[in-house]
């Protein structure tokens, strides 16, 4: 218990709300991590739903898991370093495509591989996931309305052979990704996460 307590100490420092599915998901949740700027500001996490997939996927237990990932990434303008030596990129929902898209691979392991050429693999998958992300106009993605705080929203997503994609924003000023396979994102809604004892 002191675990889960620990990892939502993490979402509690956020000062931006986080989000999950909906009420109309009635499976398991669970906290995953945040990411944290060089100065500690929480920029990003994820909250998971259904099975906790592992690294190895399908092909480690034979079955195929049913989950979905949603990532909250903070709604950021451009901004200085906090050592005032630089620019921090402004997060927009490319931010969020990309921080999904590397999510799914992160728990993606195509089959025949060696173990020791999945490293390869995924860096050239990850260059990839970058590129898609950073053109969400293009002929990968696709427009999907989903509620979030049960107001239709517009989302870019694609799905590829090893689950699906998206990522949008939502008026509470956040960008939101999510991965998952197994189960479909046409029947997903989102909802801003109002206790994480839920998830914990």
């Amino acid at each position: 218990m002191r675990a889960a307590r620990r990892t939502a100490e993490g979402y509690l420092r956020a000062t931006f709300p986080w989000y999950g599915l909906d009420g109309a998901f009635s499976g398991p949740r669970w906290l995953m991590q945040v990411g944290t700027g060089a100065d500690g500001t929480v920029e990003h996490g994820s909250t998971g739903h259904g099975d906790e997939p592992s690294a190895r996927g399908e092909l480690a237990t034979g079955e195929k898991e049913r989950f979905a990932v949603v990532v909250t990434v903070a709604s950021n303008p451009l901004r200085r370093s906090s050592d005032g030596t630089g620019v921090l990129e402004a997060t927009s929902v490319s931010s969020a495509a990309w921080l999904a898209g590397s999510g799914l691979l992160a728990y993606s392991w195509p089959g025949q591989m060696d173990h020791t050429l999945r490293d390869d693999w995924l860096d050239q998958q990850t260059e990839a996931a970058w590129e898609l992300a950073d053109d969400l106009a293009g002929p990968d993605w696709s427009t999907l309305s989903l509620p979030v705080d049960g107001e239709p929203t517009p989302f870019h997503y694609r799905e590829s052979e090893f689950g699906w994609v998206l990522a949008g924003s939502t008026k509470d000023g956040v960008h939101l990704g999510a991965y998952g396979r197994g189960m479909s994102a046409y029947g997903l809604g989102f909802s801003v996460i109002a206790d994480l004892a839920a998830y914990a």
